[in-house]
Order: C-alpha cells, then sequence, then structure tokens
C-alpha cells in the first residue's frame, strides 16, 4: 500500500448541508493532482446526519466527542495518516479543489503554510466588524507575540507536517487553537510560508459557529496568557 502524503481535514459540527460536497470537492483535488491523500472529517459530536453524509461521501470520519473547535482538530491531526495535513471549514468558504499551492510549499519544506483571505474576499463572506476590525487587530497582536509576519491569523484553511504538529503540544480546546498552532510554530524557529486563497461565503443556513465577543476573547487571552484550562 502506497504511504498517505496528504491527509485533507475537515473539522465539523452539524454541517450537513455543505460537508458532502466538500468531501467530494476534496477527493477531485486528490485525484486531479495524483496525490496519495484521504479525506478525513472529524465530526465534534454532530446531532444532525453529518458524519453519514461525509462517510458516504467518501470521508473517513472520527468522532470527537469533546466539544470545541481545537478539540475537534487535535482529534482530527491524531487520527490523520497523512505526513501533510490540509485542514479547512467544510462549510464551503474554502476551494478544496485548488490547494496545489500548500502542497508545493509543504514539499519545500515549509512546516506551516498560512493561508491569507484579506486580499480576496467574496461579498457576504466576512462581517465587516471581522474584516476591519478583529482579524487584523488580533493577528497584529499575534505578529508582536509571537515574531512572526503572518497577515491571517485567522484564516481556516491552513497545511502543515503532521509530526512536527504534534510534537508542539497542541492543547487549546476552542477557538483559540487558531493562534495556538501558529504561536507554537513560530516560536519553536519554524519557517511560515503564506500564500492568498479566497474565503466565499457560508454555505450553510442559520448561525454561525462563531461567537465575535466570546472567540475574540479566547484568542487575546492565548496571546497573553496560553491556554486555560
Amino acid at each position: 500500500m502506497d504511504e498517505i502524503e496528504l491527509t485533507i481535514l475537515m473539522p465539523c459540527l452539524n454541517e450537513q448541508q455543505t460537508v458532502a460536497q466538500c468531501v467530494r470537492q476534496a477527493h477531485r483535488f486528490l485525484t486531479k493532482s495524483g496525490i496519495c491523500g484521504e479525506v478525513l472529517v472529524s465530526d465534534n459530536a454532530s446531532t444532525d446526519n453529518s458524519a453519514v453524509l461525509a462517510q458516504e461521501a467518501g470521508a473517513r470520519v472520527v468522532n470527537v466527542t469533546e466539544r470545541g473547535y481545537g478539540n475537534a482538530l487535535i482529534g482530527g491531526i491524531k487520527a490523520a495518516r497523512g505526513k501533510y495535513i490540509i485542514m479547512g471549514d467544510c462549510d464551503m468558504s474554502y476551494d478544496f479543489l485548488h490547494l496545489d499551492g500548500f502542497m508545493e510549499k509543504l514539499r519545500e519544506g515549509y512546516p506551516l503554510v498560512m493561508g491569507c483571505r484579506m486580499d480576496n474576499i467574496a461579498p457576504g463572506a466576512m462581517p465587516f466588524l471581522h474584516r476591519y476590525i478583529g482579524v487584523p487587530v488580533l493577528s497584529y497582536l499575534g505578529r508582536l507575540r509571537f515574531h512572526t509576519s503572518v497577515r491571517d491569523f485567522h484564516c481556516g484553511l491552513r497545511g502543515f507536517d503532521r509530526q512536527k504538529a504534534l510534537a508542539l503540544g497542541l492543547s487549546c480546546s476552542g477557538m483559540e487553537f487558531a493562534t495556538e498552532i501558529i504561536g507554537k510554530f513560530a516560536l519553536s524557529g519554524a519557517a511560515i510560508a503564506e500564500i492568498p486563497v479566497t474565503l466565499d461565503p457560508d454555505g450553510r443556513s442559520g448561525r454561525s459557529h462563531l461567537r465575535t465577543i466570546r472567540d475574540g476573547l479566547r484568542h487575546i487571552r492565548y496571546i497573553f496568557f496560553g491556554c486555560r484550562k
């Protein structure tokens, strides 16, 4: 059996409207690029049919019962079989069909490859306050704290070396995981690449999982104090 080079990892919480389409798109990328890979959905105790639909679309599904964005991703990273992981939300806001830039940088040896949305945000894809205040301010604080040039700390589409990520001891359970992984890679001395990506509108109906004030405070707390258990 060929060694799996890439795991495309999708954290999932009640995404039945969009998860199957994202899984199929990711499989098309693997097929067209000739990469030996897998699509892994880390289901975070969904109460809808997300897990079943993901499996039917061709994903391997791992169940992570402890709620939280970080918990779902840490569980997925541990379960992944690929040398590299590219993670992205399964709400149709990211394009899984065009991940070539991430693979190019990962194969060049960058341990972490960040997507940057700030120059390619489709109309309606990001609220005004997030685009012009929240993301820029929190990213600025992150750059100061962790001595990195990453522009977009909160882009959900990013790739990394699985073994190197595991060695960092990632532990944040919530949305602040997005800041933790950048901070720990940066402080380890790892070179971080950043490539442009497009953010499209969320394909789901209903309320977003993101809670602006709560999650913003979690990021700030991590930047200054680390994870809170």
